[in-house]
């Protein structure tokens, strides 16, 4: 099994899915044990020396100017998270938890927050035997980090709370300690603070949608390439010195990829003369749609690979034998969710886009006065409604995805008696990027179904793409004989198009799609 290392430089998105998922282990890197230590002895000089500093020994938020006394910091730490572990909703799922987990141990991995090894050591444990803290979703503001879903995490680590066992099943914290022979920790100056103060949340989920957009947008490519067989279209809008002479590069990944899925295609063959002048524009702008969806899952990765290796609590400790202990220590705020709540609205914009576009490609051939098929691609018109409703359901699809597509960074609300009085909601903007795409594989897989059934009425051959990707689609979705229910049908080719089965299975027959740099 993969064996991930801690050291808050040089974790991948990949590195953290396969953690998320237990195909991983983890284990805190030998070079970054000096780092951590060195600004854990910084806070114990402070508390030696009797400097007053934010986060080792006052109080949090609004309470800031409140000084506490040497023997009450582990009581101020407990304090802090039961008070903090207030969600609501329903729970995180198992693989979202575990990566939250993760980004958190990484995060104190890398020698600016303060804690002892202990601590990161006992993330690392929970992980690796595959104990999961239950944590209700809500209770994030994106600002002064994931502190509600954080403190819910961190309640398990000292024993206390709910969690599931490597079997998934939930029961109390202390119960599946003992199962596996491990001990809670008692938190020490500033440690509770460290593990709830940041992004990690925020970041897990978006890792969730980076990994399922990663095949959902190749794919999606490779759906529109059915569909401009199924309908008949020109090749033409996707000449790559037309994408040259606007300069996206975006829009000439989508023409590239849609002439290499095409090339050997008999349907392009037959009307490369034809009579039609021009395309709707569900077909004919398409790589002007489809490319700055890429070029936003660009920029959301970079995103996540900043965030995935950033010191995101406060204060943050920098050794420095030249300074004194207060000089080492620097309130800030990159527990501010701020790059993540726009790039988590700017990713769910353009997958609004993506399927909306989709949709009308749907329309376009359902409708038998603009697609030349029978209406709806039913066998028998009027006795039977063939595929009329989907078109429907992905419209209904869109309608909500809409809903969560719209920017949930618009929106400020003014906490802790104003000291906190700028939230960037970024965790409800990755939660609902997360709704978002599965949203979209939704309406993708229905225009996938029409596409194929469509293709039914070509009389010769696709390209190779569109006719492994038919070929697929065929098991789960045989073609019409009659009227039937295809809910089920939907579903499951919502899930293979997201899970990135279907898109490995194609690459590695056919060789790989390009991507954008």
């Amino acid at each position: 099994m993969q064996t991930v290392f801690l050291d808050g430089e040089t974790m991948t998105t990949a590195d953290a899915f396969a953690v998320a998922r237990g195909l991983a282990t983890v284990e805190i890197a030998a070079d970054a044990i000096p780092k951590i230590e060195a600004a854990q002895r910084v806070v114990g000089e402070i508390i030696s020396s009797g400097e007053t500093v934010y986060g080792i020994n006052t109080g949090f938020g609004a309470l800031v100017n409140q000084r506490i006394g040497t023997e009450d910091l582990a009581t101020l730490q407990l304090n802090l998270i039961r008070s903090h572990a207030c969600g609501l909703g329903e729970p995180l799922d198992i693989q979202t938890a575990r990566g939250m987990m993760l980004v958190r141990a990484n995060t104190l991995a890398k020698g600016h927050s303060g804690s002892r090894i202990r601590v990161i050591q006992q993330l690392v444990d929970y992980l690796n035997y595959g104990i999961t803290p239950f944590v209700p979703r809500i209770g994030s503001l994106g600002a002064s980090g994931d502190l509600a879903p954080l403190s819910h995490m961190a309640l398990c680590l000292i024993g206390e709370g709910k969690c599931y066992d490597a079997d998934g099943v939930l029961m109390p914290t202390k119960q599946a300690l003992n199962a596996v022979g491990l001990i809670p920790i008692e938190l020490k100056a500033k440690e509770g603070l460290s593990l709830i103060n940041g992004t990690s949340l925020m970041v897990a989920w978006l890792i969730e949608a980076e990994r399922k957009l990663t095949s959902l947008l190749k794919l999606g490519d490779l759906i529109l390439a059915t569909s401009i067989e199924a309908r008949s279209c020109s090749l033409k809008p996707f000449d790559s010195r037309v994408h040259a002479a606007r300069g996206h590069p975006g829009q000439a990944l989508v023409g590239i990829r849609i002439n290499m899925a095409l090339k050997d295609s008999e349907i392009m063959l037959t009307h490369e003369d034809c009579e039609r002048v021009q395309d709707a524009y569900s077909f004919r702008c398409a790589p002007q749609v489809h490319g700055p969806v890429h070029e936003m899952l660009s920029r959301l990765r970079r995103v996540i690979s900043v965030d995935l290796n950033a010191a995101t609590d406060n204060p943050l400790i920098f050794p420095d034998p030249t300074k004194t202990g207060s000089e080492m220590v620097i309130s800030q705020g990159n527990f501010h969710g701020q790059p993540i709540a726009l790039v988590a609205d700017s990713m769910a914009l353009a997958c609004h886009e993506l399927a909306s576009i989709s949709e009308r490609r749907i329309d376009q051939m359902l409708d038998a006065n603009r697609s030349g098929l029978p209406p709806f691609l039913a066998k028998v018109s009027g006795l039977e409604s063939g595929l009329m409703i989907v078109q429907y359901v992905a419209a209904a699809s869109l309608a909500e995805l809409r809903l969560f597509a719209n920017p949930a960074s618009a929106y400020n609300v003014s906490t802790s008696a104003n000291q906190e009085d700028h939230v960037s909601l970024g965790a409800t903007a990755a939660w609902s990027l997360c709704k978002v795409v599965e949203r979209l594989a939704e309406v993708l897989a229905c225009e996938l179904l029409v596409a194929a059934e469509a293709l039914e009425y070509q009389q010769v051959k696709a390209g190779k793409w569109v006719s492994e990707l038919v070929l697929l689609t065929r098991k789960i979705s045989p073609p019409l004989s009659g009227d039937r229910s295809v809910s089920d049908e939907l579903m499951e080719l919502t899930n293979c198009l997201s899970n990135g089965i279907w898109l490995n299975q194609l690459e590695a027959q056919l060789g790989q799609l390009p991507t954008l740099e």
